[in-house]
């Protein structure tokens, strides 16, 4: 069952994405095709993510110069399925290249094996329980759960982790509206999301 909040919610990101003109949308992903994507992929929809896309899926423009990502709107109806796949796979992966190349190390994982292949197979084998982050825009992220919603949307760039809107109609602002100008001082994220909290 999908919350009432988690509804309105979602609807209000894609309603404020919708009122600033920069995308044009298709229409939103049906049940059988959340059904479809959820099991090729092995997760399931936060309550507010599932209806941001219900209610229309944005379409990625023609990348600019130097754009880290061709295709940041997730193709989820009809996209390339390995270029899903290594979305999906960008939180994890960035953690274990700074685990291979920078040192990382998180301290709930206990000791740091001395050989390098032992620590990143023990990093994987923890990162396998740590919360899947489904992709929003790009590097943006929001936790996976049927029946959670409101999470924030977290910016995930190896293990440089912040946050890029209280919840995803916050997000909407924050990343796409120019004149919105500073954050407030009432701006007060928090995320509950185990392991990637720790990285904020």
């Amino acid at each position: 069952m999908i919350s009432n909040e988690g509804v309105r919610l979602g609807a209000e990101a894609a309603q404020r994405l919708a009122q600033m003109d920069l995308y044009e949308f298709e229409a939103g992903l049906t049940a059988a095709e959340f059904t479809r994507i959820e099991r090729e992929y092995g997760f399931e929809f936060a309550d507010d993510h599932r209806a941001f896309l219900a209610a229309g899926l944005p379409i990625s423009v023609p990348p600019e110069d130097g754009q880290t990502w061709s295709r940041p709107w997730p193709e989820w109806r009809g996209g390339d399925v390995d270029s899903l796949r290594r979305q999906l796979e960008w939180p994890v992966e960035g953690v274990l290249l700074d685990v291979e190349h920078n040192a990382f190390w998180y301290e709930g994982w206990g000791e740091r094996p001395a050989d390098g292949t032992a620590a990143l197979e023990t990093a994987r084998r923890h990162l396998a329980e740590a919360p899947v982050a489904v992709p929003v825009y790009a590097h943006r992220y929001l936790p996976a759960g049927r029946g959670s919603f409101g999470h924030p949307v977290l910016s995930m760039w190896q293990t440089d982790v912040t946050y890029y809107g209280v919840d995803l109609a916050d997000y909407m602002y924050l990343e796409f509206d120019e004149v919105r100008g500073e954050v407030d001082d009432s701006w007060n994220p928090r995320t509950t999301a185990p392991f990637w909290q720790d990285l904020l």
